[in-house]
């Protein structure tokens, strides 16, 4: 049996990111999930270590999403305290409906 047929597209490519941070480093980070709030899209990364493994202190990078006329991603920091308590909040609300969900 020959290897013709075509893989189907590998989603964990399409659910990662490459950040680049200011001091110049770069940091492949997982797509959470990608969230409204207030008529704002939001974006939540998962860091991840040289082995593509979740960082083990549970941090996640929140920023604003947006996407251009042709649809290339862009984020943009959250520079506003209390946008970004409200954002975090939702996120936490989007995390323990996930979690319910998996209990049915």
């Amino acid at each position: 049996m020959g290897n013709n047929a075509q893989n189907p597209v590998d989603d964990e490519s399409d659910m990662q990111v490459t950040l680049s941070l200011d001091d110049g480093s770069e940091v492949e980070c997982a797509i959470l999930t990608i969230f409204e709030l207030e008529e704002q899209n939001y974006i939540a990364l998962l860091p991840l270590d040289e082995d593509g493994n979740e960082n083990e202190e549970g941090e996640v990078f929140i920023y604003r999403y947006f996407e251009d006329e042709e649809g290339n991603p862009s984020l943009e920091n959250i520079e506003d305290d209390e946008e970004y308590e409200a954002v975090a909040d939702r996120f936490d609300e989007l995390l323990d409906e996930a979690a319910y969900e998996d209990m049915d």
